[in-house]
């Protein structure tokens, strides 16, 4: 009877424990993804070549791209040495 009584008092904080755990997980997950950024840098390629974009613009946003995966890799080791 105690264990259904601790049960049933601790679901909320349990609940919301799951919740922050997900969302942290979702969120580590997205930040470590390389793909989008990837397909970003083919979408940008893809303007340039269409002249849809100047150079100027293509330089600019290839760098912060470029910027962000060198983030996500420094991330990515910081996180196999820990």
């Amino acid at each position: 009877m105690a264990f259904l009584l601790d049960d049933i008092l601790l679901a909320p904080a349990k609940f919301v424990t799951w919740i922050g755990r997900t969302l942290y997980e979702h969120g580590e997950a997205e930040l470590a993804d390389e793909s989008a950024i990837r397909e970003r840098m083919l979408d940008l390629q893809t303007q340039l070549e269409l002249e849809q974009i100047s150079d100027e613009e293509f330089l600019r946003n290839e760098g912060a791209l470029m910027r962000r995966l060198n983030e996500i890799h420094k991330y990515k080791e910081a996180r196999q040495k820990a």
